[in-house]
């Protein structure tokens, strides 16, 4: 198809990055909304975007928008959309709802109604009355939004925030979507060095592995669309093929990652090699207290526990007293700190250059920024060490 509406999904805050990241593809007729970002591509753009978007939660394929103010309204506009260009006759196509501030607010009856709907329109392609729905998977949403419905096909399958990497779970661990995220804001380079000194099980230092190596973080996994018979199979092998040729592998990165929990440590270093970059960040059991580097130039990325998930609050706030004195030794460095406890400023020492509301899942907390000074433009290495 020539010209398809996309839209990536995004949490709440992370828009303007998930479509940094859009125009960094090439995509650039676009309209950032709350928790979306709707583009216009072709069939490379589905799969690149799958591939290649680190921020976003989802991508979609946009089949309509309308208002709907009556359940006669959304069949009648929904049968008229062209499915049939997408679904086969053998196809899996549940549909899931959801109704915000709208007159039709039984999300079963819309969903109900959507999927009679798209049947009725698939009888009049494929001349049947019953569908087997034994093939590909289409999961089709309706989503209505101040009477506004909004139909659409989720392209991803899993949330891109599964990258593949992660095979054994961890207690509390943070989307890698969203640590991406923090990176990104960030706005590091992969010549600075990095350091996650609240690592647990690996996903910052490991995301910011895959961005300094310029690796597309959906690489190692599938994705429901590779099933659908409208975008041929040598769209993905380009795309692949693209994502491949584009990683740097010789760069060398100085990408470091340490926490208390030695068995959490075990799992980054699993993780890192599911990854494949491995050989490219590097972990050690280290308290915050002995956090010492070298560098006179540096980035500090973390999740310190919030007293919400982990531990009980006298011990995170004494962790935010301990994070600010070790990090006001490293004077020059830039620090991004993500945590939920409104008074972590006063505890850590100071008050941050910047701050931005992001959400850890419903979790609302505050990204602070403790911007360092500009360092030259060329830079002597650098050491991670312990006390």
């Amino acid at each position: 198809m020539s010209r398809i509406e996309l839209i990536a999904t995004a949490t709440f805050g992370l828009e303007a990055v998930v479509a940094r990241e859009v125009k960094e593809l090439g995509y650039e007729d676009m309209m950032v909304e709350n928790a979306r970002v709707t583009f216009a591509g072709d069939n490379d753009a589905i799969c690149r975007a799958n591939l290649w978007l680190r921020a976003a939660d989802r991508v979609l394929v946009k089949m309509g928008e309308f208002k709907a103010l009556t359940f006669d309204e959304l069949f009648e506009r929904t049968r008229a959309l062209p499915w049939t260009d997408w679904i086969p006759e053998n196809a899996v196509f549940p549909v899931q709802g959801k109704s915000v501030k709208s007159q039709l607010h039984s999300v079963p009856d819309c969903q109900a109604i959507v999927k009679k709907a798209v049947v009725e329109k698939m009888k009049q392609k494929y001349k049947k009355n019953w569908f087997e729905e034994s093939g590909p998977r289409y999961n089709i949403e309706v989503a209505l939004l101040n009477d506004t419905a909004t139909l659409t096909i989720d392209t991803s399958g899993a949330g891109l925030h599964k990258r593949g990497y992660r095979k054994l779970g961890s207690q509390a661990p943070l989307k890698e979507t969203l640590a991406a995220a923090m990176i990104l804001l960030s706005r590091w380079q992969p010549r600075r060095v990095l350091i996650d000194p609240l690592c647990g099980s690996g996903t910052i230092p490991i995301e910011a592995a895959l961005i300094g190596l310029n690796m597309a973080p959906g690489l190692k996994r599938a994705f429901a669309v590779e099933d659908w018979p409208v975008i041929p199979k040598k769209h993905w092998l380009k795309a692949r093929e693209e994502a491949l040729e584009a990683v740097s592998r010789d760069r060398d990165l100085q990408v470091f990652g340490s926490d208390i929990d030695g068995e959490a440590l075990n799992l980054a270093r699993y993780h890192a090699d599911q990854a494949g970059v491995g050989g490219k960040v590097f972990f050690q059991k280290l308290p915050v207290s002995e956090l010492r580097s070298k560098r006179k130039f540096g980035y500090i990325i973390c999740n310190p526990p919030y007293g919400e998930r982990l531990g009980d609050m006298r011990q995170v706030e004494e962790l935010y007293r301990n994070m600010g004195k070790v990090f006001k030794e490293l004077d020059t460095w830039s620090f991004y700190i993500l945590t939920s406890h409104p008074a972590f400023e006063r505890f850590f020492g100071r008050k941050a250059d910047k701050k931005r509301k992001l959400y850890n899942g419903r979790i609302q907390c505050n990204y602070y920024q403790f911007f360092g000074p500009r360092p030259p433009r060329r830079g002597e290495g650098d050491t991670f060490i312990g006390a």
